[in-house]
């Protein structure tokens, strides 16, 4: 199946044809028929599977079918929210390829940057806004905009948006829309609260999954190295020396955490940037566009902050320390095995880690056994801190777990 299959919008696959598009991807033959036959729609779909396009793409040619007669300012038809200002801005960015052919517009709204300068944008008259729920809010809030023509609304990442507490952000947006149209939410991962969201949001929703649930893209080789807390950031620069010329995301849980690797590895001559959500705006966009472009080869980073990082050729994932939410393994490592790439996950794996890692084993459903790098074994005569959510009790539920299954599947 090609696009112009999917697609039957002449100025859409111009843009299409400009961008080399050939084959759509399995997310986006299976979600654009429903989306354009009206359907709300639950996907579930990887980072870097095309799930932007998926949504996007027949959104617009809605859009175009439907052109704005009315004299006045035009009105906002179609919402895509994110968890990220990352996010926000690359999902703008494939709306301006998508629609470069049309007379459609679009806004792309978060903070950290001058609210009078989106009103002004608001004030011009957009089809499409792009934002993250908590500026959108205050926005609504001050009447700087109404959304009460909106016929689409995109959730992107929406489990994302829970993990980082847009709960009630979400609910004062949903009681200023109209209560009919198309909603669409799509989730890298499936749990329990996105499920409850669902049942909200949606009615009658196509269930799309194209991969099994909270799976990793295939593409992506997963290597876990057992390694003392104390050696990690010496195995980290061996490993980025012997791949000098390879772009490397490094994750970290918290921001401090961030800035010391980042200044430890720079010690050690290598160019890593720190990133992070107290760095301003526009130091951000300067390392991010610095890092896409190749100038910049190492960024180390919060899961918060790399949300919505896409780059296309971005060789390896380094988990410094695995993620509080087993889900966010998911996440980090789908920034690497994009578009069908191959990719490789390294993940450095302290001995008081080994209970997150099969919380992790758990969700993927995948054996991820620990190895030892030559030169950087661990000291076997250390003992392990005890930490409570690795209590007897909780070995016993995951190994349980492991008997029967995954149960949630």
């Amino acid at each position: 199946m090609s696009f112009s299959q999917l697609i039957n919008d002449p100025q859409l696959n111009q843009a299409l044809v400009a961008l080399n598009y050939q084959q759509p991807t399995a997310i986006q033959s299976q979600a654009i028929p429903m989306i354009l036959a009206g359907r709300d729609v639950m996907a579930g779909a990887q980072t870097g599977t095309g799930k932007t396009a998926a949504f996007l793409l027949p959104i617009l040619q809605r859009l175009n079918e439907q052109p704005v007669t009315t004299d006045g300012v035009k009105p906002v038809r179609a919402l895509v929210l994110t968890p990220t200002r990352e996010l926000a801005v690359q999902v703008e960015k494939s709306f301006q390829q998508y629609a470069k052919y049309c007379s459609l517009t679009a806004a792309v709204v978060y903070g950290g940057v001058s609210i009078a300068a989106q009103v002004k944008r608001f004030k011009q008259g957009v089809d499409v806004i792009v934002a993250t729920p908590g500026r959108l809010l205050d926005h609504l809030k001050q009447g700087n905009l109404r959304l009460n023509e909106l016929s689409y609304l995109v959730f992107d990442e929406a489990d994302r948006m829970l993990d980082m507490g847009f709960a009630d952000e979400i609910n004062g947006i949903l009681q200023r829309l109209p209560s009919k149209r198309q909603t669409l939410l799509f989730s890298a991962t499936f749990d329990d609260a996105i499920f409850k969201l669902s049942k909200r949001l949606l009615t009658d929703p196509a269930l799309i999954e194209v991969d099994n649930r909270n799976s990793v893209a295939a593409p992506v080789e997963q290597i876990v190295y057992a390694v003392d807390d104390d050696r990690k950031v010496d195995l980290i620069s061996f490993l980025l020396k012997k791949k000098p010329d390879q772009q490397s995301l490094i994750f970290s849980r918290t921001k401090q955490g961030v800035d010391q690797i980042a200044k430890q590895l720079q010690a050690k001559e290598l160019a890593a940037h720190a990133f992070h959500g107290d760095l301003s705006q526009a130091v951000r966009e300067q390392v991010l566009n610095d890092f896409k472009v190749g100038d910049l080869n190492v960024l180390v980073a919060t899961d918060v902050a790399a949300r919505g990082l896409d780059i296309a050729q971005l060789g390896c994932v380094i988990n410094m320390e695995l993620p509080f939410v087993a889900q966010d393994y998911v996440h980090r490592i789908g920034r690497t095995g994009r578009a069908g790439q191959a990719g490789l996950a390294i993940t450095l794996l302290s001995p008081d880690e080994e209970w997150r890692l099969e919380e992790i084993e758990l969700l993927i459903d995948q054996r991820l056994a620990a190895q030892w790098l030559a030169g950087f074994e661990p000291d076997l005569t250390k003992s392990a801190p005890i930490d409570k959510k690795n209590s007897r009790g909780a070995q016993k539920r995951r190994a349980k777990k492991r008997a029967f299954g995954n149960k949630k599947r």
